[in-house]
């Protein structure tokens, strides 16, 4: 298991860069008066077939080619079951695939977020040309951060992946999840 749900988030985005979408949405949003974390990222990709949507949790299933195991859904469905939560997989072909977790928040088996700063970087980084959407909310605060924001205010000639920007976009991230509150 991953140590941290950042890291999921990470297998996952992945997943819809390897799939071909050019925009993928990471929305995290913390109820605490609910008792409850939804993670959901959601792409324009390829997307799956209902037989492969049925398969995809189970570890000894990929479609890659270069290993015969795929750990990172099924450890994130894991992840959240094990907090009484819950994990769903929409997905069409052409259109595109939407994962869904819910945590219980305050659940001895919880994860930490981790450093979505650098999840977002990690991304972003070695895909300058793919749209990455943060949505991030802890009860009625939250941010968005949209590389297509930053990408009109640089213009065509300063790449997403120079390393300022993702300092930049780094430190944006941090701040704007401090003005929500306490860490996730």
């Amino acid at each position: 298991m991953m140590p941290e749900l950042s890291l999921n988030i990470l297998d996952v985005a992945q997943n819809s860069v390897t799939a071909g979408s050019q925009v993928t949405v990471i929305s995290i949003a913390a109820d605490t008066a609910a008792d409850r974390l939804t993670i959901r990222i959601s792409d324009a990709g390829c997307g799956m077939t209902p037989e492969q949507v049925a398969k995809v949790t189970d570890p000894f299933y990929t479609t890659r080619t270069t290993r015969k195991v795929g750990l990172g859904v099924p450890f994130f469905k894991m992840a959240a079951e094990l907090t009484g939560g819950s994990f769903e997989i929409a997905s069409k072909v052409g259109e595109g695939t939407t994962v869904t977790a819910v945590f219980g928040l305050r659940h001895i088996d919880r994860m930490p977020l981790g450093d979505i700063a650098s999840t977002m970087t990690s991304l972003i980084g070695p895909n300058p040309d793919i749209d990455f959407v943060l949505e991030y909310t802890v009860d009625d605060k939250g941010f968005i951060m949209d590389t297509r924001e930053f990408r009109s205010i640089l213009g065509p000639d300063i790449p997403l992946s120079a390393p300022e920007v993702l300092t930049y976009i780094a430190g944006y991230i941090n701040e704007n999840i401090s003005a929500c509150g306490a860490p996730l």
